[in-house]
């Protein structure tokens, strides 16, 4: 993962509960729709094979990782698939360790101030704040208070509509998943659908002024 070039447009496309067939499809569709930056939950079925294919079919186009990483069996099963960076819900400290060591890009998962400090202590890339959506960009605004130099990625509860509002209110990143990777759309193979909810996160995030520095 390149860390400057996420940070031009930080936007991160989650994926889990997916069958392989739908992987190849997935990945061309998110990369049509201008996304840059895709995870694959290691909770998914068969999930080092999904990273694996999904390396394979996106090249360089796209920086797909690991999400919900939370054992050093599961870090190692999405780094010899080809992950380029990790993602936790929470911090597993010796997978944050590692991912230091070997100057891997990692986002563990925080919420409270104290989790948020510990992860960024960490070493992380950014601090995924989850679920967002429970407290909104307001909360961001007042974490950054006293942590102002912490990068904070929201994850749950961003949408196009109040993207604008976390990025104002001191989130680095934003994220999206099951709201645009939607079941049923999955289900029908319905790809413009969800290639045109992509592109309404990735449309937003190219307005915001100054994103990305």
């Amino acid at each position: 993962m390149d860390v400057a070039k996420f940070k031009r447009l930080p936007v991160l496309g989650i994926v889990r509960g997916i069958e392989p067939d739908l992987v190849a499809p997935l990945m061309e569709t998110a990369q049509a729709a201008g996304l840059e930056t895709i995870e694959i939950t290691m909770n998914t079925r068969a999930a080092a094979e999904l990273i694996r294919k999904a390396k394979e079919v996106a090249g360089k186009r796209l920086a797909v990782g690991a999400g919900t990483v939370l054992s050093m069996e599961a870090l190692q099963a999405a780094l010899n698939a080809g992950a380029t960076f990790i993602v936790m819900p929470v911090l597993v400290p010796e997978v944050a360790a590692y991912c230091l060591k070997q100057e891997i890009p990692f986002f563990p998962g925080a919420l409270t101030p104290q989790e948020i400090w510990n992860a960024w202590k960490s070493g992380a890339t950014m601090v995924k704040v989850f679920p967002a959506g429970f407290f909104g960009p307001a909360y961001f605004k007042e974490i950054k208070g006293p942590f102002n130099d912490i990068e904070l990625l929201a994850c749950a509860g961003v949408t196009p509509l109040n993207m604008h509002e976390y990025f104002a209110n001191g989130a680095s990143a934003v994220s999206f998943g099951a709201s645009v990777f939607k079941r049923e759309w999955l289900a029908k193979r319905d790809f413009l659908s969800i290639r045109s909810a992509i592109e309404a996160f990735i449309l937003k995030a190219r307005a915001i002024p100054n994103l990305g520095g």
